[in-house]
């Protein structure tokens, strides 16, 4: 079983590689993960960047966390 996000406004939805504690934890600190990303050099995990790319692409819509088997 997969955990992502869905954009409920633009019917999209990616799930990224992460369980969904961590899904859950990246959707309700983004603003944290963007502090800690403009000061890490080595970069952030794949699923954290796919996470913040599509949370910010969809700002104001309504995202879910969801699961798809």
């Amino acid at each position: 079983m997969s955990y992502g996000y869905h954009c409920e406004e633009c019917e999209e939805a990616i799930f990224p590689a992460a369980p969904r504690t961590d899904i859950t934890w990246l959707k309700n600190r983004q603003h944290l993960v963007k502090e800690v990303q403009s000061h890490v050099h080595g970069g952030l995990d794949t699923w954290i960047v796919e996470g913040i790319e599509f949370l910010d692409k969809h700002v104001g819509h309504s995202i879910v966390v969801t699961q798809k088997r």
